[in-house]
């Protein structure tokens, strides 16, 4: 499930890379807030407070209810960090492949 969330939030984040549809951002915004929030709790149920914390503010950075106004080009950046990250992390545990 971890890894489907994951994967979901990722490809959800690269679309926003393309000229989409205001609502589309706002969905997204929406999307991510729930995604990383069901990622903090799995983190916080496995001890991982590392995750936890970095889980929970992606979650404050994207929800939707206040908008945090950083612009469209370094939205991108964050985007894209954000969305890399995530695949990676799927991939990558503890150095390992999985």
């Amino acid at each position: 499930m971890e890894s489907a969330i994951k994967f979901i939030l990722a490809i959800l984040f690269f679309l926003c890379l393309a000229n989409m549809p205001y609502g589309y951002y706002q969905f997204v915004r929406f999307i991510s807030l729930i995604g990383f929030g069901i990622l903090a709790y799995l983190a916080m149920t496995n001890n991982s407070q590392t995750e936890l914390v970095i889980y929970a503010s992606l979650a404050l950075l994207f929800q939707p209810f206040y908008k945090i106004s950083l612009g469209r080009e370094l939205w991108n950046i964050v985007d894209f960090i954000v969305a890399t990250t995530l695949i990676g992390s799927v991939f990558l545990r503890n150095g390992k492949v999985k």
